[in-house]
């Protein structure tokens, strides 16, 4: 209760160092999860605060969430977690696959293939996959590099058969 007395009160760095100290002192509380839950915490409103704090943290989402889904997947907070861990997995990956677009514009192939290997390692859950390899495929038929194309293809086209993407990685 004091966390929230200080979250309402505005005071963010006491709302968070005791939500630290009640999961410290009783991790096994039902309460726990929801202190440790990061949007019952402090919301930061402050454009300039949230680019900062975005652009700081770019590699992984809230390592928060993630603990949460391991410390109490049972939890009502732990559905939300997850779901939140894929949403931002999922933006991590859009950025990835901008990025490795930008670069097959600029005809920088090299640049444009490490980017959509990321998508295709890191963020395999993700909506992006399925353009990823198909972009694969692409950047490495430009380069010549025939083998490496159709094995990204023939990823491509076990994984999603009936893709439009399969379809123009088949056609290359």
């Amino acid at each position: 209760m004091s966390a929230y007395a200080f979250y309402n009160a505005g005071d963010f760095d006491a709302c968070i160092g005791a939500a630290t100290r009640y999961v410290t002192l009783h991790p096994g509380s039902a309460d726990a999860a929801y202190a440790q839950y990061p949007d019952r915490g402090p919301r930061i409103t402050i454009r300039s605060r949230i680019f900062r704090v975005t652009r700081a943290a770019p590699k992984r989402p809230s390592p928060r969430w993630e603990e949460v889904v391991r410390k109490y997947p049972t939890s009502e907070y732990a559905t939300s977690a997850k779901a939140k861990l894929e949403g931002a997995r999922d933006q991590l990956a859009g950025k990835e696959m901008n990025v490795g677009r930008y670069y097959m514009d600029k005809r920088d192939y090299t640049a444009a293939i490490n980017r959509f290997k990321t998508v295709v390692t890191q963020y395999q859950t993700t909506r992006h996959v399925e353009e990823a390899l198909a972009r694969l495929t692409e950047a490495y038929m430009a380069i010549g590099i025939v083998g490496e194309a159709q094995t990204a293809a023939a990823v491509l086209g076990h994984n999603f058969p009936d893709s439009k993407w399969y379809k123009d990685a088949y056609i290359l």
